[in-house]
């Protein structure tokens, strides 16, 4: 019993010392930073609302959530979607990406306010295979709304901006909004 006692404070202040003694290495190299880029970029997300092939669906709302300020959508609402981005305002106009992302509906008042958080892929041209992602509260009756860039893949790593949206057409089944980013990247 005593030799074991011994040993295994031998132990003990071995590996204690050991510890001390080592040192963590990793080879760190200086940051070598790139040049930013400005990047402007105009388009229009089309979004449809309802008809046989909407592309924003509800997919989860509180029970104990009344709707006393008669909104399409009450208050706690998650919302998923997937709208096109087109270079145009038309439906003929030519398809450049797809926006997909998630609301909730965080204000319960006669304002409807949305969180948003979106990520605008694109498919075309010089920025195929690059997104841009926003993360904003989105209030929807304000006529002119400013959304956060706050990151990106592709040629926009390490993205950051805004964008200003507001909506061109809104009807009973459709939405578009006009979209004016300023992206910087690297």
């Amino acid at each position: 019993m005593r030799i074991t006692l011994i040993l295994t404070w031998i132990l003990i202040l071995y590996l204690s010392s050991v510890s001390v003694q080592s040192k963590y290495h990793s080879r760190s190299l200086p940051y070598d930073s790139e040049e930013a880029k400005v990047t402007n970029l105009h388009f229009f997300l089309h979004e449809t609302i309802s008809g046989s092939n909407p592309t924003v669906a509800m997919i989860a709302q509180a029970n104990v959530t009344n709707n006393d300020n008669n909104s399409s959508v009450p208050f706690s609402t998650v919302l998923t979607l997937d709208d096109i981005l087109k270079i145009g305002p038309e439906s003929n106009s030519e398809v450049i990406g797809n926006a997909q992302g998630l609301g909730v509906l965080i204000a319960e008042t006669s304002t409807t306010n949305l969180l948003w958080y979106w990520d605008f892929g694109f498919i075309t041209g010089k920025f195929n295979g690059s997104s841009i992602s926003m993360f904003s509260r989105n209030p929807t009756t304000a006529m002119v709304r400013e959304l956060s860039v706050v990151g990106g893949r592709g040629n926009f790593r390490m993205a950051k901006g805004y964008a200003q949206l507001q909506d061109y057409i809104q009807n009973d089944t459709n939405i578009i909004s006009e979209l004016y980013v300023t992206v910087i990247h690297y």
